[in-house]
């Protein structure tokens, strides 16, 4: 009545509705603008770094406002990639993990404090008072004390169950203080899990299962690679050769570490996880985790100084930290949920920006870096940044003058001859069992006259040796795993002149072999 009798007020209102309307309108459409500028981007830079597959999806506000694929399943048998192609997600399974411990902590089976030898007694770590103090938190944060990567030699292609990795783990030397550093952790993640089934009485995958890919209807996620069987519209995993050329490599079932990095999705199923963290833990009005265990993730566990190349890169990012399952930053203002993930062959990014309600998957069946800068890209241009850079070509010029300063540092070095010796020993003299404390068994054999390596709890690791020099030999890994590089088998001679122990040396970015200390069993 008010509004008829008042011709002002009616006309006030009218515009009012048609200037939203129009606001709205422009914005929709600029989103539509910013997605073909981003559609045409993510095509040139798969070119541009020589990817195989690659698929995206993009959350706002609770939609799916984008999810498409790109290039080839495998670069031999093709296959078009799409929205609904299933990659593995590697590391951002860490986040499941945490938000599973997080429904546990909300239904008061857990504390976030506890001891995590309240629920894995037979955990027992380098120093007994690490062992008493070390809580769930610090299992979802890199705060244990161990170098990044430390023990994951245990896990990759072994036989050992989650249990035996991590009673072996308590062999591994720490290199920071307890709670005063960072080390990216895989085996504290096992243990996670391990609480899980401590606790419920089910195993990881199967908690994963009931309380997240059914309430949020991803039917077509899987935690093994043994689920993958006769499913259609999976990718191969691709790795790259010598010349940086990917080519096809193998899937291997690595369930036993399954709640660091075991998880296998699409984007169009993981946008609906993301819908599940952007709402705090709701998803379509029911409460999967509560907004105190969202929080509880998100907060800054272990904080990580800023370096003076991060800095110069990305000047709007004024701190980092690890949460629970999560890493966090901040950039261009907004503080940013981020975690990578890195499969054989199989790389992978999810970007949460929770005050813009938006969300990121990048997954992809390369072992190249594309994500970051796609992520990067993809945040300006939603974000609105005026002149931003050029994110891919940026990185790619970055690694192309890396690898120049490394070939040029490598060119000054005088050129290691190789010298025409011979074994110091019979070849004989090398064979026989070594053992290490931290891994277990290896074996030396003759084989139709060459010397042969088993690693025995990983039945697929192993190869042929060739001489090189003294008592060192290049090692030709049977298999070939995308994540091996070149490795050399090093024998100790003891005081007795005979063989006493073995070492493997290897430039390995992601396993350290230097931590198998191999004494030959007497």
């Amino acid at each position: 009545m008010m509004i008829q009798k008042h011709p002002l007020l009616r006309l006030w209102l009218f515009l009012f509705l048609l200037v939203t309307a129009l606001q709205v309108q422009a914005q929709a459409q600029k989103t539509k603008t910013d997605l073909a500028k981003l559609d045409a981007y993510y095509q040139k830079a798969l070119k541009d770094w020589n990817v195989p597959g690659m698929a995206i999806a993009i959350v706002k506000d609770d939609s799916v406002i984008f999810a498409k694929g790109y290039g080839v399943r495998d670069l031999k048998k093709g296959g078009q990639v799409d929205a609904n192609t299933v990659f593995g997600i590697a590391s951002n399974t860490k986040a499941y993990t945490a938000a599973a411990l997080g429904i546990l902590v909300d239904e008061g089976k857990i504390s976030w404090n506890d001891p995590v030898t309240k629920y894995l007694p037979y955990l027992q770590l380098y120093d007994p008072y690490v062992t008493q103090q070390l809580n769930i938190k610090d299992l979802l944060s890199h705060r244990v004390g161990y170098q990044t990567y430390s023990g994951d030699l245990l896990w990759y292609n072994t036989t050992y169950s989650r249990r035996e990795i991590l009673e072996r783990a308590h062999y591994l030397k720490p290199v920071y203080g307890f709670r005063d550093g960072y080390g990216y952790s895989n085996l504290m993640f096992i243990a996670a899990g391990e609480v899980i089934e401590a606790v419920t009485g089910k195993t990881w995958e199967a908690f994963i299962k009931e309380r997240f890919f059914t309430p949020l209807g991803m039917t077509r996620s899987y935690t093994s690679v043994n689920e993958l069987a006769g499913k259609d519209n999976i990718t191969t995993p691709h790795g790259f050769d010598k010349n940086g050329t990917p080519y096809p490599t193998m899937l291997t079932a690595w369930d036993n570490w399954n709640p660091a990095a075991g998880i296998f999705t699409s984007v169009a199923q993981d946008a609906q996880w993301l819908r599940l963290q952007l709402s705090r833990g709701t998803y379509k009005g029911k409460k999967v985790f509560s907004e105190e265990a969202s929080r509880m993730m998100w907060t800054a566990h272990n904080p990580f100084p800023i370096s003076k190349q991060a800095e110069a890169i990305t000047p709007s990012t004024h701190f980092s930290a690890a949460g629970l399952g999560w890493m966090l930053s901040d950039y261009e203002g907004r503080k940013v949920v981020v975690h990578g993930g890195g499969h054989e062959g199989m790389n992978s990014r999810t970007v949460l920006v929770p005050e813009e309600n938006l969300g990121i998957v990048i997954l992809t069946n390369s072992m190249s870096s594309i994500m970051a800068p796609i992520a990067n890209y993809t945040l300006d241009q939603l974000f609105g940044v005026q002149n931003g850079r050029d994110w891919s070509q940026f990185s790619l010029d970055n690694i192309a003058a890396a690898k120049k300063a490394q070939q040029e540092a490598q060119a000054s070095v005088p050129h290691e001859k190789k010298r025409k010796s011979k074994p110091n020993l019979d070849i004989q003299a090398y064979a026989g069992t070594y053992t290490s404390t931290l891994y277990g068994d290896a074996t030396i054999t003759v084989q139709n006259g060459a010397l042969v390596l088993q690693l025995v709890p990983a039945p697929n690791l192993g190869g042929k040796l060739t001489h090189w020099q003294h008592d060192i030999f290049d090692l030709e890994w049977k298999n070939k795993y995308a994540l091996l590089t070149p490795t050399r088998v090093r024998f100790l001679i003891g005081e007795d002149g005979k063989v006493a122990e073995m070492r493997l040396d290897a430039n390995n970015p992601d396993f350290h072999f230097d931590e198998l200390e191999f004494s030959k069993v007497k």
